[in-house]
């Protein structure tokens, strides 16, 4: 499989702390939601993206030990729902943005 985060793939997305790993998840989503009304192509490409790291979040083991795993998995399913199919769970720009709000915020607070 081709990584566009290879550097990530290869090891460093799992040296970085779950908090991290889904700030930077919850920045893809925040420009595949930006690109939304402004050209579709850079809004597939970057959930394309966010996808691909919260896949490297999922083999992570460090986050599987601590029941974190069905989260992921449903958000891994409203995310695809969103982006690429009916939006069946009523997800908005503004739900999914809240939910990636506090997870930055963490991962800035644990970086001091």
């Amino acid at each position: 499989m081709t990584y566009q985060h290879q550097n990530l793939a290869a090891g460093k997305w799992k040296k970085m702390s779950f908090f991290e790993q889904m700030a930077n998840i919850g920045s893809e989503v925040h420009r595949a939601i930006n690109w939304r009304q402004k050209k579709l192509e850079y809004s597939q490409m970057a959930a394309d993206r966010a996808l691909e790291l919260l896949d490297l979040t999922i083999t992570d083991e460090k986050n599987n030990k601590r029941g974190r795993l069905k989260e992921i998995l449903r958000l891994r399913e409203i995310l695809v729902d969103y982006f690429y199919y009916d939006n069946i769970y009523k997800s908005n720009s503004r739900s999914l943005e809240n939910y990636f709000f506090g997870f930055s915020y963490a991962a800035a607070i644990n970086k001091n």
